[in-house]
Order: C-alpha cells, then structure tokens, then sequence
C-alpha cells in the first residue's frame, strides 16, 4: 500500500509541554477570580430571595389578613419548606412584615 502523505508529522512533547503550560497558567489565573466573585454572588443571591420572600408575605397578608412566620410560610404553598437563603443565612419575619437575614443570636 502507498503512503498518500510523505511527510507524516504530529506534535512533539515539547510542544505539548508548551501547550499544557499555557493551559496551566490560564486556569491559575482563573480561579482566583472566580472564587473570589463567588461571596459576592452568594450575597445578591440572598438579597434576591429576601425580596422573594418579601413578595410572599405580601401575598399571605391579602390572602389571610395576618402577617405569617417564616414557619407558616414554609410549612404552606408560598415558600414550600425553603426558610433560609442559597447560602444557608437564616431569614426572619419581623412584626411589621419585612424580611430580614436573622442574627445567630435571634435563632
């Protein structure tokens, strides 16, 4: 059988070596920025659920003329058993119905 290439040519290790260089240097670039957005990420997360959670309050208080407790609101159809935000910050119900992320010494 014939050769249809003559010059038959892959790459070498050192420019292998190279490659998986650069590859490395761009991922210890990049995890550092990423891990240092994610407190960040985690934070507006929180704010969004409060105000989520805020919305259902509202809705409780038209629907039963009561404000609820962040058990009743999980326990029924408005939160379905989520009492906390995505990071795990416990939230409260204050008397006057707004949402607020609860102090460990208010648990």
């Amino acid at each position: 059988m014939k050769k249809i290439w003559k010059n038959e040519r892959g790459f070498t290790l050192v420019e292998m070596m190279i490659v998986l260089l650069i590859i490395s240097v761009l991922i210890l670039i990049s995890i550092p920025n990423v891990t240092k957005h994610s407190a960040n990420i985690d934070k507006k997360g929180c704010e969004a659920f409060i105000k989520m959670v805020e919305g259902q309050v509202e809705a409780y208080k038209i629907e039963n003329k009561k404000i609820p407790t962040i058990e009743l609101l999980s326990e029924s159809e408005f939160l379905k058993g989520v009492d906390s935000c995505p990071n795990g910050d416990k939230i409260k119900i204050q008397t006057d119905g707004s949402v607020v992320v609860a102090k460990e010494s208010e648990e």
